[in-house]
């Protein structure tokens, strides 16, 4: 199970938000919605096998958390299709046009400015 296909629930994706609060039990997480505790841990085996979860066993009770490591690959092709960030020196250079058309503006208004 790769991390693009367990996201692919909206279950398993409100298990991961509940989880960055911190871990959490399986009794804890079925509070949250109206399926069964053997639903929830079906949702959780997906997510482990993912790598998005881990689980450690405490007792009687296994207590869930968010792999955050495990996000990597969902998180590199949300960078890849944002493309490259803009570079300073584009940014700058747009403060310095706008700056410039505001100057012109205020020395040089257009006809409509004038009468409108």
């Amino acid at each position: 199970m790769d991390a693009f296909a367990a996201l692919a629930d909206p279950v398993r994706r409100d298990l991961l938000v509940a989880l960055v609060a911190g871990p959490a039990r399986v009794v804890d997480l079925t509070e949250r919605h109206r399926i069964t505790r053997p639903a929830i841990s079906r949702h959780l085996r997906v997510l482990g096998e993912a790598g998005l979860v881990t689980a450690e066993t405490r007792g009687r009770e296994r207590h869930y958390a968010l792999d955050a490591a495990g996000l990597a690959p969902v998180t590199a092709y949300l960078r890849a299709l944002a493309g490259p960030p803009v570079p300073e020196h584009v940014l700058d250079g747009l403060d310095l046009e706008v700056r410039r058309t505001v100057r012109d503006r205020r020395t040089h208004p257009t006809a409509t400015e004038e009468t409108g």
